[in-house]
């Protein structure tokens, strides 16, 4: 499996509310764009976490009639949210990998490390071969 995990440094707001939290968590995990003018991403992934914590998965019809979303933009965050591997399916529907975001994260990072250690061994071994 493939991920594009992306980790932003932002500024953690001082004073804030478990929706600021929750909105600095996935902008800092590079979630949410700028362009998303409505939220629909960040709606999309509280829906998630939501259902995720009544180990209950969401068809994308579900969610989009939820969210008052067409199904194509729900398709589309869903999507992003498998690419940086949040998100998985179960039966056709979709849940997040972990209902604990604490849990979530360090999947993350064990996907991450295992990225890294395959490159690192690979530049390992190139410069070994490039004489270095």
């Amino acid at each position: 499996m493939t991920y594009r995990i992306v980790i932003r440094r932002i500024r953690k707001p001082q004073e804030t509310t478990l929706n600021d939290e929750l909105q600095w968590f996935g902008n800092s995990l590079g979630l949410f764009s700028e362009r998303d003018k409505d939220r629909s991403c960040f709606r999309l992934f509280i829906e998630l976490l939501k259902a995720a914590k009544q180990d209950r998965p969401l068809s994308s019809d579900e969610l989009a009639w939820k969210l008052g979303l067409t199904r194509g933009t729900v398709v589309h965050h869903i999507n992003k949210l498998m690419d940086n591997g949040m998100v998985v399916t179960l039966h056709k529907r979709y849940i997040l990998r972990e209902p604990n975001l604490k849990v979530l994260l360090e999947k993350m990072k064990k996907d991450f490390d295992r990225a890294y250690n395959e490159l690192y061994a690979a530049a390992d071994e190139m410069d070994r071969l490039l004489g270095e």
